[in-house]
């Protein structure tokens, strides 16, 4: 195994002692002159190829976490993050000037947690369910799921056998991870429908339509309340073939007696506000009706 091999293998960093122990100091010292290996810091090394993320917490001496450890093992999520999140031990002292340059954790991680230079899949999920809002951390493990990294099961199970601050919280977002919406957007649209009270909203919730084969599958659905809620993609309505099959599900939908309420990107991931206030009256107008019948 040649040197980047070696160092790719762990992670694309490595510090001095590590890497002459496992090459040579002759071997490493050409490596840093050739430029095959560059000094983020005193005695620590990367690959240039490495990812900025990863570097800067090597240069400091910290583990990639949080929504930047999502975005290593390949998680989609609300938004990337601005700044790398990085995690050090609760006792070390950060610089007030590395603010400008990373999102500083603290936290006591065990080797179990990290792999090496960012946290394992499972603490990297539990950390983004007990520290970020749920319409950052459900798009998250949601993906994770999507991804085949984890069950719907698993998930749960990770939760329950997490101890400590959150607990609640990260059971709150298991419960509500089935890995059934499409994409991020579809999982912003559903944390917030989370936080109005009354509605109970299912992704892709199957709805039967008489004499059709397939049932349709609005992005969330209340069937007590026989509510849909829909997010809507530019990408999706680009043709005409797909805006007339949109066309003819929300009029489907309608004849069988749903309310159909839309939601644009902008609106979902911009104006919150408009939303919950949207989804309330929602409710309320499916409760009048109920009551009037």
């Amino acid at each position: 195994m040649d040197l980047i091999s070696q160092v790719t293998l762990l992670g694309g960093v490595c510090d001095r002692t590590t890497l002459v122990r496992l090459r040579s100091a002759a071997e490493v010292d050409r490596a840093l002159r050739s430029g095959v290996l560059v000094r983020d810091a005193r005695g620590r090394y990367a690959l240039p190829s490495t990812r900025p993320a990863i570097r800067t917490a090597n240069r400091v001496g910290g583990i990639v976490s949080h929504r930047s450890a999502a975005q290593y093992w390949g998680w989609a999520q609300k938004s990337p993050p601005p700044l790398p999140e990085v995690t050090f031990p609760r006792e070390r002292v950060v610089h007030r000037s590395l603010r400008s340059i990373l999102v500083p954790h603290w936290s006591p991680l065990e080797a179990v947690h990290v792999e090496g230079p960012v946290t394992t899949p499972i603490r990297t999920l539990v950390d983004c369910m007990r520290n970020l809002p749920l319409d950052e951390s459900l798009p998250i493990v949601n993906s994770a799921i999507r991804a085949d990294d984890f069950t719907p099961d698993e998930v749960r199970e990770i939760a329950d056998a997490t101890q400590g601050r959150g607990r609640t919280r990260i059971q709150a977002v298991a419960a509500a991870a089935t890995g059934r919406s499409a994409n991020p957007f579809e999982d912003v649209l559903h944390a917030q429908a989370l936080l109005v009270p009354g509605l109970q909203v299912e992704p892709q919730l199957a709805v039967s339509v008489p004499g059709r084969r397939k049932p349709l599958h609005p992005d969330l659905g209340d069937p007590v309340r026989r509510l849909a809620l829909e997010a809507e993609g530019f990408e999706w309505h680009g043709n005409r073939a797909q805006l007339t099959r949109d066309c003819q599900r929300y009029n489907l939908l309608t004849l069988l007696g749903w309310y159909v309420i839309r939601f644009s990107w902008v609106l979902v991931m911009y104006q919150p506000a408009y939303v919950h206030q949207t989804l309330i009256d929602a409710v309320e107008l499916t409760q009048r009706h109920a009551n009037v019948g």
